[in-house]
């Protein structure tokens, strides 16, 4: 006869207890007694039944659950909430961002006053077994100031937010708008009240910033509305400027001195900042010494100083279109960090000794003396390796040599060759935009980016692989992709014959260097390129190292770019101080590095915005013309077209096709007429006519012309 199994004593009250919580979390408006308790545990001995009258006193005392009525209880309603970002999508619904955990669904309708990005308290109930989410208090606002476009009506105004995100207009007083202020003007509103969502959130204009479409109202848009400082504060501005009156000579004894190296940098023809030069030494006929020098941001940026604290703030600099907000004053980012030709320059390099296979041999940081000997634009650059000769021809090809081998190895260890296309915009004296070119990187572009990443991951692995206790550090990670995300990505491939062989792990990465290849050159290519980078997750920064899946490094960093981005700053400093024979150091580094994270987003997605906007503004000089162009997305509604001399997109709706009545298959991704049986798809090339370029909302409409190349 088989054992019956026992418990140890106190667990029976263990069990009991999580069984006995579960019931009133499945029961949240219901009051129950101990008797309907026990009956839903199937309890019927005294001794057991006392056992339960017991825990429940146990569980009011901890406030688990309330008394509501004499012997009657509930789960605790404040137990039940959670708290979190909110993060607002264009349909109004909103989605809970946890730590280590799952992301929370909140209807349109439960979303109550929430804005994006808000810290919020969210209450669950449960619904024939379903959980469902609503906000049930705003914590935090993550923001209070808006942009959108005023309309005066008589005694007051509204104002129609330009951020989509926003679910509703603002209600502004008539003694809360600018006397000067004119309907149909472009400013700025501050978020005073919204404490319910049946009414209008209650707002002040305090800038009116010129009319829609005029280019400094809506560049200073964007500025608002992602929160960029236009100007530095005047004591940093000063603070900056007295750098000026110390140079600090006694500096350069302390340095390696590389000033009779040959060295040069390579960078974008209009750069005015120079964060990184490559020097070049031939040791034999095998092997070379690089030196990748880095601009010594960190000798000027005292920690904790005016100018360290305002760096740490703005944590990036912000490339709009027609202009720079840089994290430094212009006196440190553009003149006495940056690594300009013919000028001494402090430096914190990273010298190599390599062969040609690009094997390491030797390796050494520390702080240097530099004097380049030469400015490359990366145009410049380019055509030394196609053949032009120069005085440098033999270094840049030597090192180009080199990075094609660093890169090669790379790829057969698993980094992914998504490649880039930038769009650069050339503007007219007033700031207009007169052509769009599209750059797509070059062997120059790709030999600085080598020897960028050579430097990065030493230094990452320097700190480290190094033995004993852990040191900390920040890093760049990758996480690995979600399996699911690219289960979805093959399934979609599938409907045009693609095929993408494995969705986890290395393997993953490999399977997707084979689809990049395999659609190289084709129609689809850039659609392609853009689902696989969503499918991925997103590089950030933190203390606890994970990799970089994306370039197959166990260890990376950020250490290249202190002049734009204060992580290499921290970078640098924390090198030093190791190499200074540290041991640990204090402070929250996980707290700093979300911070930059966060920064870093919210700089990229400004970025876009300019883009997209100067796009459009481009395009309302070509409404009527045609363009030749690649479906890239298509909807219920229309699909979208991507005009390939200017990468902008715009909307061929539905209703403007009259040659026959669309339905969309949602299976296949694909419109399909059904009389004559036509189909659009993802990939296809079409020409189309510029209809509309809407300033306000950022948007094209196009009108199909001809189908004339399918997929």
């Amino acid at each position: 006869m088989p054992k019956k199994k026992r418990f140890a004593p106190g667990k029976v009250e263990a069990i009991l207890e999580k069984g006995i919580i579960q019931i009133f979390k499945h029961n949240h408006s219901k009051p129950l007694n101990y008797k309907q308790i026990a009956a839903q545990l199937q309890i019927s001995d005294k001794e057991t039944r006392q056992m339960v009258l017991d825990i429940l006193e146990m569980l009011k005392t901890k406030e688990v659950i309330v008394e509501k009525a004499r012997g009657k209880y509930q789960y605790n309603p404040q137990l039940n909430k959670i708290v979190g970002t909110i993060e607002i999508t264009r349909k109004g619904t909103g989605f809970i961002l946890l730590e280590n955990a799952k992301d929370l669904f909140i209807a349109a309708r439960n979303t109550g006053t929430a804005m994006n990005g808000d810290l919020v308290k969210v209450a669950v109930t449960n619904k024939r077994g379903r959980n469902e989410y609503r906000v049930a208090e705003v914590i935090e606002r993550n923001k209070k100031i808006f942009t959108g476009i005023l309309e005066r009506v008589d005694g007051y105004g509204f104002v129609h937010p330009d951020d989509d995100k926003v679910p509703a207009d603002f209600y502004i007083r008539e003694e809360n708008i600018p006397e000067k202020a004119i309907d149909g003007q472009k400013v700025v509103v501050e978020l005073l009240v919204w404490d319910d969502p049946t009414k209008n959130p209650n707002g002040k204009i305090i800038q009116v910033l010129g009319f829609p479409g005029e280019n400094e109202a809506e560049i200073n848009a964007v500025m608002v509305a992602y929160n960029l400082p236009p100007q530095f504060p005047e004591a940093v501005s000063k603070a900056a400027d007295a750098l000026y009156k110390d140079p600090k000579l006694k500096e350069i004894s302390n340095r390696k001195d590389f000033r009779e190296v040959t060295t040069f940098t390579i960078d974008p023809h209009d750069a005015k900042d120079f964060d990184d030069a490559l020097s070049y030494q031939r040791i034999s006929e095998d092997e070379i010494e690089v030196g990748v020098h880095i601009a010594d941001v960190t000798h000027y940026l005292q920690e904790d100083s005016i100018l360290d604290k305002e760096a740490y703030k703005r944590a990036t600099s912000v490339y709009l279109v027609d202009r720079v907000i840089p994290m430094l004053p212009e006196v440190l980012s553009n003149d006495l960090c940056s690594l300009r030709p013919n000028e001494d320059r402090f430096a914190f390099s990273a010298v190599f000794v390599l062969n040609n296979q690009g094997k390491v041999k030797k390796q050494w940081f520390g702080k240097t003396i530099i004097h380049s000997n030469r400015r490359f634009a990366y145009e410049e650059a380019q055509e030394i390796i196609e053949g032009k000769k120069d005085p440098l021809s033999e270094e840049i090809t030597h090192l180009n040599a080199i990075a094609k081998a660093l890169r090669k190895q790379r790829l057969s260890q698993g980094a992914i060759e998504f490649g880039s296309q930038e769009v650069k915009f050339v503007l007219d004296e007033h700031a207009k935009p007169k052509e769009v070119v599209v750059k797509t990187s070059k062997e120059a572009h790709k030999l600085i980016e080598e020897f960028m990443l050579l430097a990065n991951r030493k230094v990452a692995e320097f700190v480290g692989k190094q033995s004993g206790q852990q040191k900390t550090f920040v890093y760049r990670i990758h996480d690995l992709p979600d399996p699911e995300k690219l289960r979805t990505l093959k399934d979609f491939l599938r409907n045009f014959g693609l095929k993408l062989e494995h969705v986890k792990g290395k393997a993953a990465a490999f399977a997707l260097n084979q689809l990049l290849k395999s659609v190289e050159g084709k129609s689809i290519e850039g659609i392609v390129k853009n689902l696989a980078v969503r499918a991925m997750a997103k590089a950030e920064y933190s203390p606890d190292n994970i990799g970089h899946y994306g370039l197959a490094f166990e260890h990376y960093t950020h250490f290249t770019s202190p002049i734009r981005r204060y992580p290499d700053v921290m970078v640098h400093r924390l090198l030093q101080f190791y190499l200074e024979g540290g041991k640990q150091v204090d402070g929250d580094y996980g707290l700093a590095c979300r911070h930059c994270s966060l920064q870093e987003k919210n700089a990229t997605e400004a970025e876009r915005t300019s883009v997209k906007y100067m796009q459009v503004l481009f395009m309302e000089a070509h409404v009527g013309e045609e363009f030749d162009g690649i479906v890239t997305g298509i909807t219920p509604w229309g699909f979208f077209v991507e005009v390939e001399a200017t990468r902008c997109e715009g909307l061929v709706s539905l209703d403007s096709l009259d040659d026959d009545f669309y339905e969309f298959d949602d299976r296949k991704h694909k419109l399909v007429g059904q009389r004559h049986g036509k189909e659009i798809h993802f990939g296809d090339r079409v020409l189309v006519k510029v209809l509309k370029a809407d300033i306000i909302e950022k948007k094209l409409d196009f009108a199909l012309i001809d189908t004339y190349e399918t997929f």
